[in-house]
Formats: structure tokens, C-alpha cells, sequence
């Protein structure tokens, strides 16, 4: 199966009420563990990659043709999305001419002004491409790379303009954070999302969902959210796994030090994670 843009599946989650997963890959395992989670569960995913993952991992068009390439050889059956996480004008554009299938143009820490023309001039280059368009208003907590968000509350006013500028689905600031939730997090604002749910029809999306509690996850998608990005989540039970692994002494027995046997556990965590998670988020199977 090829590629899809995000269009009809996000829509038919905002009118449904649920959401689908968007899962950050960061290399070969992460791509194969979130595939399987998909397949198994029989849902469609969105798999993302971050400006930071994709230098890591070679480049853009390095990371689609792994994905790709993947889905091939694991005989992925359900509707994939391509896309880019948090990139800067330059990164969508770049995205665009790759053959993603969905770009963010996260220009929330840019005057709101140039955030709307510039996102205007992505939409346009996007959607004569079909690719689906992902902005943000209000700034997200916590640092995606390099660029730090106090986790303020997305205005109301503003996210009716950049909705009306065509985009597929929008990032709005309700409380949430990347990276771990501090202890003295005071939780999404309902009555925020209410207001934004209830002014456009966008489908809204809730970044930072590694640590929220599933009564808030689940109750923010009954108002509105549409899409749920997951990465840290993925990243600490791989972690912890591998050092499961690693403490037990098993890259000590046999060939265990492979890393083909080093990484597996860690891997398959990365898999019961998304597939805990896509339980979260009520997808339903593919028919």
C-alpha cells in the first residue's frame, strides 16, 4: 500500500469522535515497531519525523523511503501517513518536494502574522501536491528542537484565522508539554479546547500526549482532538526494556550482544506501546 495524505481520516475522526495515533520514528526499529503496532491493531497511522530524527537519521527523503520501503517488506496493509513533525518553513517546503504526504509548518514561535502568511504559502504549495497541512497556534510546552514553548493557551481569534487559511488540521496550545509532564502540571484546559471546538471544524491536535493521563487524553478526543502525537512514551519503554535486557546480563549470553537480540525487547516495547495507546485513542479498525 502506498502512502494517503491525512484529509479523510482525520476528518472522519474529528465527525467520529476519536483519534488516531501520530508516532515519531527514530530510526529502523522505531519505523518496523510502529508498522507492526498498525498492522496488528488494524489501524491507520500516522508516522512523523521530527527536523532533529531526520538529520540523525540521513535525511528526509532518507526516512520516507525507509518507511516505504518497510511497509513493502512487512506487507503493511493499512492506511499510512507521512509526515513532517514541528517543521520550519525551509522543512515543509523541502518535505513537500520528497513526496511526504502531510507537512507541519510550525511557525507558532514567529510574530502571528508572518505564522499566517507563511502558512498560507505552504497550504498553497501542499494541497496543489494533495499533501494535508498540519500549523500551530499557541505555543506548545516544553522544547522540540531547539525551540522552547511555555505551554501557553492557543488564542481563539487567531486559530480562526489559521483555520481559514485551508489547513488540514490544527496544533492548538491547551496545557500540554513535549518531553516529561512536571509534577506540578496543572492539566489540559477543557474549557479552552471547548472554546476552540466549538469556533471551527478543523480537526485539532493534542502534541505533548506522552504523560497525559488517559481520562484527559480521552476526554480532550470526545471534544475535538483528532490526532495524538506520541514520542516520549515510545522512547522511555524502549528504554526501559533495553536496560531490562542489558541488567539481566543477556548481551552476556551467547550472541546476545547482536544487535539484532540487544535491541529486540525494546523494540517489541515500542510495539505493546503503540498498540496500548491506539487502544487510548478508540481508532477503529480498518474495514
Amino acid at each position: 500500500m502506498s502512502f494517503v495524505n491525512g484529509n479523510e481520516i482525520f476528518t472522519a475522526a474529528r465527525k467520529g469522535h476519536y483519534a488516531v495515533g501520530a508516532f515519531n520514528t527514530n530510526n529502523l526499529e522505531w519505523t518496523r515497531a510502529i508498522l507492526k503496532g498498525a498492522q496488528e491493531t488494524k489501524t491507520p497511522v500516522l508516522i512523523q519525523v521530527s527536523m532533529g530524527a531526520a538529520k540523525y537519521m540521513g535525511d528526509y527523503k532518507l526516512v520516507k523511503n525507509l518507511v516505504e520501503n518497510e511497509m513493502r517488506v512487512m506487507n503493511i496493509t493499512v492506511p499510512v501517513i507521512m509526515h513532517l513533525d514541528h517543521g520550519n518553513y525551509e522543512a515543509a517546503k523541502e518535505c513537500i518536494e520528497a513526496g511526504y504526504t502531510s507537512v507541519m509548518f510550525d511557525g507558532h514561535d514567529l510574530p502571528f502574522a508572518e505564522n499566517l502568511e507563511k502558512t498560507k504559502e505552504i497550504v498553497k504549495l501542499a494541497h496543489a501536491k494533495n499533501i494535508s497541512v498540519e500549523a500551530e497556534v499557541g505555543s506548545i510546552g516544553g522544547t522540540e528542537d531547539g525551540i522552547v514553548g511555555l505551554g501557553e493557551l492557543a488564542d481563539v481569534e487567531e486559530a480562526k484565522k489559521m483555520a481559514a487559511t485551508g489547513v488540514d488540521y490544527l496544533a492548538c496550545g491547551i496545557g500540554n508539554i513535549h518531553g516529561k509532564y512536571p509534577a506540578n502540571w496543572k492539566g489540559l484546559s477543557f474549557d479552552r479546547l471547548k472554546e476552540l471546538a466549538d469556533a471551527i471544524d478543523t480537526p485539532l491536535v493534542l502534541h505533548g500526549g506522552s504523560g497525559i493521563p488517559k481520562e484527559q487524553v480521552v476526554k480532550a478526543i470526545s471534544m475535538g482532538i483528532s490526532k495524538v502525537n506520541i514520542n516520549t512514551e515510545c522512547q522511555l519503554s524502549f528504554a526501559a526494556a533495553t536496560r531490562k535486557y542489558i541488567e539481566a546480563g543477556k548481551d552476556q549470553q551467547g550472541k546476545g550482544y547482536d544487535p539484532r537480540k540487544l535491541l529486540a525487547d525494546g523494540t517489541q516495547a515500542i510495539t505493546d506501546t503503540v498498540e496500548e495507546i491506539i487502544g487510548w485513542l478508540g481508532t477503529p479498525a480498518v474495514k
